[in-house]
């Protein structure tokens, strides 16, 4: 039956991508996201290995070529262009690099391939490159810290004042004014509320992920009191789901995975104790401070009162998830990596800034000098992380783990298996030493295949002993957590221009300057500095911390954040479209004890979330881009609400906690050696998925179509492309069509019917009622695509049109 419904889906695959309605657009990274990559991958390796022949700095310029800016390497030399923006294959730099050709560059050091394949990306990307000097003619300056404090992300906001608005009837709270004032200022006017039907579907999503079902729908169309959506808010916020959901959007930010990527890929069995910890942090409503605190120095919070809690160890593992050189054999470049990495994330996952592109020069656009990059540096550097890999299969960088005690049933769990392995050793020693006794008995009389027997007797018995006597040295295995912890605590110093022979002063540890009118702890010397670094992110007068997740949140709920470019609130990111909203936010998240659910609250419930998708000519004209949130965005599902909703619609979802990782079952091994193993792990799963597992260059095939956060980048905002392989898996893949067979047998089994059953696919798959014309339709397709007596095959292909259609992907 299973292949017939297979057969007939495709046999109906034309209509079927007509509901499906898929085309193609452009899935190039965002213009900040490029010149991010540009300056922490492309222009260190220019800075240190090509502008001393090639810039106008260079004694004597080779070859009339200039690469130190973008026009140069455009223009090219005497031999032309070097590069082709969009053709890496035409690109004579990367031949060069690769030393393809007969030209070799560098001539006398040869880059690696991470070097070259980077360059490879970048040029792909369109070879972004904010360097605007013509070649010949470089634009230099210098940092002006007074000046880059008056810029509007380094000013600490301030409650502003709540704007007149001409009409007082339409407001239902201080974040509305602060729309409406500018929707009147640039003469456009809000669209009609949602329909209640719209407005659950919508908000189910958003807060926890899934689909509401056809009872609470039912439930909340019924309930006529003035606070039914209140009411509903409510639930969703306390609700175990809040946490799977929300919690993913800060892994994004994390770069959470379960194996190193790079050249080796090793997995981190160990790495889902932090995603269960951001799951628990977000149920909880963790203060966003105490939050920041634990990942940032977790380790360090019960220093000179207690030991840190097993939580805090773990969420130390914020520093530690990040892919690593691990093939690197020099133990000095490889820890400048990892920090210059732990910078990065730390930065732009709080801050909003891109710290660590002052890593080989001072930052180009922010007022960000080389040895403010340094002050950081010396904490991390003072940092050891933990990560867990082995030594071998050319791993040359092994760590440690965190060892924690683990949850009162795993401890009893782990010592009944340590006590039956050597009640088991000791009762098969026992065995082995009477029978050797048999034989020594016997002594010249024992036979020939005896005294081999005896042999083989004398070698387990001295193994079984061994095993014993380790056994009972060792305590039941303990649980183990990535992090990291306090090292070798000192001062780093600058590295002209990155390189790690020319060093330069002695930096003392601390912060961006820019920012020097927030509340700073000074660092000792018998600590790196972690502690007084978390606290300085979280002083309520830091000027963006509050702001960039206020940012983030409002982001996830209305599809664009006030400030678009997520990770980026420097010169080269978009300015807020409503600073005055964003620093009323940023204050009411401190005032309200950092809650990220008190948060969400007062903005889900305002009349700007409420408003329908719908548009109008006027205002489309006026702004097309909604800039100004006349209408709420179209918001299309991520990768893992689209599976877990499928799975939800089909009735097959589990929706119970995993409780660890597929991942651990494998050990410290490379994922190219075990990718059979992992695709039907990834597969044979119906949780949600969160905890599918997340290795890098390994993703699950649904989330990789589908736009999942790419986990070697800290990822603020998700790609979105739409592209034909989406279609085909939607219409081909065998874990749609189960769904949809699942869901087939769940309105066959439900409803007394064929109108009863078009109408509750409609409303599984929806949230709303057919219409008299979609049931209609419905019909006439049930008759065409098969005979009465194949049931489920009829009924299978109507659910998967309606999977695969853009009203199911998308929330209105």
């Amino acid at each position: 039956m299973f292949l017939r419904v297979i057969n007939k889906t495709k046999i109906f695959g034309t209509a079927f991508a007509a509901v499906a309605a898929l085309g193609q657009a452009d899935a190039a990274k965002s213009d900040a996201a490029g010149m991010a990559f540009f300056e922490k991958n492309i222009r260190p390796v220019l800075a240190n290995n090509c502008y001393q022949c090639h810039s106008a700095e260079a004694r004597n310029l080779k070859g009339e070529l200039f690469l130190d800016s973008k026009q140069g390497m455009l223009n090219g030399g005497e031999s032309g262009p070097v590069i082709v923006p969009g053709k890496p294959a035409e690109s004579r730099l990367l031949q060069a690099i690769r030393r393809d050709g007969k030209l070799k560059m560098p001539p006398r050091n040869k880059l690696s391939g991470r070097v070259a394949d980077n360059f490879a990306k970048w040029i792909r990307m369109g070879a972004p490159d904010p360097r605007v000097a013509n070649g010949g003619n470089p634009v230099k300056s210098k940092i002006d810290l007074e000046a880059g404090r008056k810029f509007w992300s380094f000013i600490p906001p301030d409650t502003p004042d709540t704007p007149e608005v001409a009409d007082n009837t339409w407001p239902r709270g201080e974040i509305d004014r602060f729309v409406l004032a500018k929707l009147e200022a640039n003469n456009l006017s809000p669209v009609r509320d949602a329909t209640r039907h719209e407005l659950i579907r919508r908000t189910y999503f958003d807060l926890i992920g899934l689909p509401p079902s056809p009872g609470q729908v039912a439930a909340f169309l019924s309930d006529t009191s003035v606070n039914a959506f209140e009411k509903v808010v409510d639930e969703l916020l306390r609700s175990p789901h809040f946490g799977e959901h929300w919690g993913r959007h800060w892994l994004d930010v994390a770069r959470y995975s379960e194996s190193n990527g790079m050249e080796r890929n090793f997995t981190y069995p160990h790495a889902w104790r932090y995603r269960d910890y951001v799951i628990d942090s977000f149920n909880d409503d963790k203060s966003f401070r105490r939050f920041v605190r634990e990942q940032v120095a977790g380790d360090l919070l019960g220093r000179d009162k207690r030991e840190p809690t097993d939580e805090e160890l773990v969420a130390t593992g914020f520093l530690a998830l990040g892919p690593k050189p691990l093939n690197q054999g020099n133990k000095v470049l490889f820890k400048l990596d990892v920090v210059d990495e732990q910078i990065d994330v730390t930065t732009r996952a709080f801050l909003g800034l891109t710290v660590s592109c002052a890593r080989c020069h001072d930052h180009k656009f922010d007022p960000i000098p080389t040895r403010d990059y340094y002050a950081m540096a010396g904490i991390f550097r003072s940092t050891d992380a933990l990560y867990g890999t082995v030594n071998g299969q050319g791993n040359r960088q092994a760590s440690d783990l965190h060892a924690i005690a683990g949850n009162e049933a795993d401890r009893v769990e782990k010592t009944r298996k340590h006590d039956n392995s050597l009640y088991r050793l000791n009762g098969r020693l026992l065995i082995m030493e009477e029978e050797m006794r048999e034989y020594r008995e016997k002594g010249s009389n024992a036979t020939g295949n005896e005294r081999t027997r005896m042999r083989t007797l004398t070698r387990d018995i001295r193994d079984a002993r061994a095993n014993i006597k380790s056994l009972e040295k060792k305590s039941p295995d303990a649980d183990y957590a990535m992090g990291v912890r306090d090292g070798r605590i000192g001062d780093a110093r600058v590295l002209v221009r990155g390189e790690i022979r020319n060093q330069g002063q002695t930096v003392k540890r601390g912060f961006p300057q820019v920012m020097d009118g927030v509340k700073a702890y000074p660092i000792s010397n018998r600590s790196s500095g972690r502690l007084q670094l978390a606290n300085w992110l979280t002083q309520p007068d830091n000027p963006l911390t509050s702001r960039v997740m206020a940012n983030r949140i409002w982001h996830h709920l209305f599809g664009e954040g006030i400030v678009r470019t997520m990770d980026n609130f420097g010169a080269t990111g978009e300015r807020p479209t409503h600073p005055g909203l964003l620093d009323y936010l940023a204050v009411r998240f401190v005032e309200h004890d950092w809650s990220v659910k008190s948060m969400i609250r007062e903005m889900v419930l305002s009349r700007t979330y409420q408003l329908s998708s719908d548009t109008t000519e006027a205002n489309a004209a006026a702004d097309p881009s909604n800039r100004f949130l006349w209408r709420m965005n179209h918001k299309r599902l991520g990768a893992e609400a689209l599976r877990d909703a499928m799975l939800a619609t089909s009735g097959r979802l589990d929706r119970q906690p995993a409780g660890g990782s597929v991942v651990t079952k494998l050990g410290n091994v490379n994922v190219g050696r075990a990718q059979r193993q992992l695709s039907q792990m990834q597969r044979n799963t119906s949780q949600r998925s969160v905890y599918l597992p997340i290795l890098r260059n390994a993703l699950p095939e649904m989330m990789r179509l589908f736009d999942t956060a790419e986990p070697s980048l800290i990822v603020g905002k998700r790609n979105e492309t739409t592209v034909p392989t989406q279609a085909l898996y939607l219409m081909n893949n065998p874990f749609v069509i189960g769904q949809a067979f699942n869901m087939a047998k769940r309105v066959m089994d439900t409803a007394e019917g064929r109108p009863d059953g078009i109408r509750l696919a409609y409303e599984l798959a929806f949230a709303r009622a057919a219409t008299d014309d979609e049931v209609s339709r419905a019909h006439e397709f049930l008759n065409s695509v098969a005979e009465e007596k194949d049931r489920p095959g009829q009924w299978t292909v109507l659910c998967q049109a309606l999977l695969a259609s853009a009203e199911f992907r998308y929330i209105d």
